[in-house]
């Protein structure tokens, strides 16, 4: 059942910072049934809980923390500029494979909630809608609010799950079945590979609504907060106006061309396909590849052969 509040059908069941609406006439028939969750949760093949705190705080007592007196951004790098607009325009663009890793002040620092270097951490904070958008399904757009480059959006929120639940969760799918499991790979050096699997079909978030484009306006990028694992943030690779439609490529744009051998940074590899046949895609964008990305990766053994 869907939770509803002063503002009418709220999709998190009052999770979230701010409510996430559906618009138009509801149906609940037509509703795929999910649970939310604002954030990434533990699912099998996972050895690290999403919530578990490991990564050290600063001290920093101000309202947001300074390079010149914060051992975040000393050590990791600052990521966001003042008003918390993602800085480094490479992972916005197809150059995301040469961007640095992203780092946020968590729960352990002594900041306030409203520091710059908090965007992710800190939650949905656009009043997102998902609506129906014919041919294909459901979609994603922030009603009447214009959307900054680099501003966060949301995140791709699910269960985090090991590549062996991966392969089983696509094997078992049939072909009109959507997949939604992302699989983001990051390169930092050769041979040195870590692997994400979040899979928001059964727990997830509103992030799960989101459509692909060939040409999208969001991207996707790891945001450390907490630990080590990353949350899959997404955020606006350019200017999106008003109630144009939120989306992003599955494929992972740019981050897919990966040359292992960039010494410390990190590239990145995103992958979501829907079932396990080429669909046509339906993005309308003039260099629409005319089928949705089709990764069969993560049905490979060790060795590289198909299961």
């Amino acid at each position: 059942m869907l939770f509803q509040n002063a503002c009418g059908l709220d999709l998190s069941k009052d999770q979230e910072n701010v409510p996430v609406s559906i618009h138009g006439d509801f149906n609940q028939a037509d509703y795929p049934a999910f649970q939310y969750s604002p954030g990434n949760v533990q699912g099998p093949g996972c050895d690290v809980d999403p919530g578990e705190l490991t990564l050290p705080g600063c001290s920093c007592l101000s309202q947001s923390c300074s390079a010149e007196g914060c051992c975040c951004l000393k050590t990791r790098g600052r990521a966001y500029d003042a008003a918390g607009l993602l800085l480094d325009g490479r992972h916005l663009t197809d150059g995301a494979c040469c961007a640095p890793p992203v780092f946020e002040c968590n729960a352990l620092c002594a900041c306030a909630e409203a520091c710059a270097n908090r965007p992710v951490g800190g939650g949905l904070r656009l009043r997102l809608e998902v609506f129906p958008t014919g041919k294909r399904g459901w979609g994603v757009r922030a009603p009447g609010r214009p959307i900054r480059r680099g501003e966060f959006v949301c995140e791709y929120a699910g269960e985090v799950i090991g590549r062996e639940e991966a392969g089983r969760r696509q094997r078992s799918q049939g072909p009109g079945d959507n997949n939604y499991i992302i699989a983001v790979r990051e390169h930092a050096g050769r041979g040195s590979v870590t692997e994400t699997f979040v899979d928001p079909a059964r727990v997830g978030n509103v992030g799960r609504f989101l459509n692909h484009s060939c040409r999208p306006n969001l991207a996707m990028v790891p945001v450390r907060v907490h630990s080590a694992l990353p949350r899959l943030a997404l955020f606006a690779r350019r200017d999106i106006g008003a109630d144009e439609e939120l989306t992003f490529d599955y494929a992972g744009g740019g981050g897919r061309a990966g040359d292992a051998s960039r010494g410390s940074r990190a590239f990145i590899e995103a992958s979501r396909t829907d079932g396990l046949q080429r669909k046509a895609c339906y993005c309308g964008a003039q260099n629409c590849s005319g089928f949705l990305p089709l990764d069969t990766s993560v049905l490979a053994n060790s060795d590289g052969a198909l299961c």
